[in-house]
């Protein structure tokens, strides 16, 4: 089957590898010809564990090819991806220019029958009225006849960090098809997912569209639900990593997502959810567990910047956090991890870029690392000193921030550092450290709703 993707972005991007991965020909397609030009060359453009290997290896059999000519992929193809941005606008709905922008190129250049998809995260009725501009627009062919084609709605369901795995071996695929001849089309792209069981979900347009939004929603809610019990757990003197983990030891909940830490970020979960709130808003039926996990998540971030100053300041120290008093004025705060989450080097709405700003102004110099998001990171990080490694970060600080659950940070020379540090305050905001051994190395160790050691057996 020939695929065509329009938007070599993160989805974009790991959608057409894997696909071709699967046998197809796939021509992808962006604006931006340096991004192109390096793709070409076997070089990712985002850090995605298993991707540079796939990529390089199905542009040798010529199965994947880029470019940036948008009306030659479209030629070559049946099925057209949609896999371009909706970024939020100002009042948190999704901004659908890009999708409209493509949309029009395809209804220029229909030649013959084709498949179009969202892949990207669109408002329910986006599909709708993605068939009406194409409608509006498409071609008379040299038949006499108008162009025909089928809008399908099929979300991805990716985690960065994990997106090549999620998509070769994904817990299932939903299509969304008014047309019985796109459904099958998608089915036979698919094809190699049933032949080990992955369900397959056959559904309308809008469901579809609606599933990927509930399923981010319900997500950021449990990370919001446990960082909300982080918070009462400390207040208890209880360990909250011992809830969690009996919770999820139920199956009615499972331990997925309860894991607390800074708040969520990353490309999907804030901008999903004020985009479903505001279509919710929009049809008169407001989500308010929506809206209470994203004021939990906001909340949750300057309670972390709370803990963090209150650390470094020392033991008996009063601030007052309304205060725009530099109280951190002399003091220096190492801080490991930048990205949202680990094995990524994506940080938009990482609680870096919310956090650290913040210290800043309280008048502190931070010096930061990260092991892939650094070059992403800088734009947005005035002001804030990054280095080479981890010892570089610690070395001379009154503060040791933990902010992203990257594996090395587990296996660090934490004797080494304690001596370079001029403090001792150690804040373990995503808990990948073990209390006990940390105290016992000297360090004041703090974590997120680690009120109280867990007993030894």
């Amino acid at each position: 089957m020939n695929i065509a993707i329009i938007g070599s972005g993160y989805v974009g991007l790991v959608t057409g590898t894997c696909l071709a991965e699967f046998g197809c020909s796939v021509i992808c397609a962006d604006k931006d010809p340096q991004k192109i030009d390096r793709l070409s060359r076997g070089e990712p453009t985002i850090f995605e564990p298993g991707l540079a290997e796939l990529l390089r290896r199905n542009l040798d059999t010529g199965r994947l090819r880029f470019t940036t000519d948008v009306p030659e992929a479209l030629r070559e193809s049946l099925v057209v991806f949609i896999t371009v941005g909706t970024p939020p606008r100002g009042d948190g709905s999704a901004d659908l220019q890009y999708i409209e922008d493509v949309a029009r190129v395809i209804a220029k250049h229909l030649d013959g029958y084709k498949v179009i998809v969202t892949k990207s995260t669109v408002p329910v009725g986006t599909g709708r009225w993605l068939r009406g501009i194409i409608e509006e627009e498409r071609p008379v062919l040299p038949s006499g006849e108008r162009a025909v084609f089928d809008v399908v709605s099929n979300p991805e369901f990716l985690r960065e960090g994990a997106a090549v795995e999620d998509f070769l071996h994904p817990e299932r695929v939903v299509i969304g098809a008014e047309s019985a001849q796109a459904a099958a089309i998608l089915q036979d792209l698919y094809r190699p997912f049933y032949r080990v069981n992955v369900p397959v979900v056959l559904t309308t347009v809008e469901t579809a569209e609606l599933i990927k939004y509930a399923s981010n929603a319900f997500l950021a809610t449990k990370i919001s639900f446990v960082n909300e019990m982080a918070s009462l757990c400390e207040a208890l003197g209880v360990d909250v990593t011992v809830v969690a983990r009996a919770m999820g030891l139920d199956r009615r909940i499972g331990p997925q997502f309860l894991q607390p830490g800074p708040g969520f970020g990353g490309s999907c979960f804030p901008k999903d959810l004020r985009a479903l709130i505001q279509v919710a808003a929009a049809h008169d039926s407001p989500l308010s567990l929506a809206e209470a996990a994203l004021r939990v998540n906001q909340q949750h971030r300057r309670r972390m910047v709370q803990k963090i100053v209150r650390a470094t300041l020392g033991p008996g120290s009063a601030w007052d956090p309304a205060s725009r008093e530099p109280v951190l004025a002399g003091r220096t705060i190492g801080v490991l991890g930048l990205a949202f989450k680990a094995n990524t080097d994506d940080v938009r709405d990482a609680a870096a870029l919310e956090i650290l700003p913040r210290l800043l102004q309280l008048g502190a110099r931070v010096r930061a690392y990260d092991p892939a998001a650094m070059e992403q990171a800088a734009p947005h990080l005035p002001g804030v000193e990054l280095v080479a490694d981890a010892h570089q970060a610690a070395a001379g600080a009154d503060a040791l921030v933990i902010l992203t659950e990257w594996p090395e940070f587990r296996a660090l020379d934490y004797a080494a550092i304690r001596d370079s540090m001029r403090g001792r305050a150690l804040l373990d905001l995503r808990n990948v450290l073990e209390p006990g051994r940390m105290r016992a190395l000297g360090f004041t160790y703090e974590g997120v709703g680690r009120g109280a050691r867990t007993p030894v057996a």
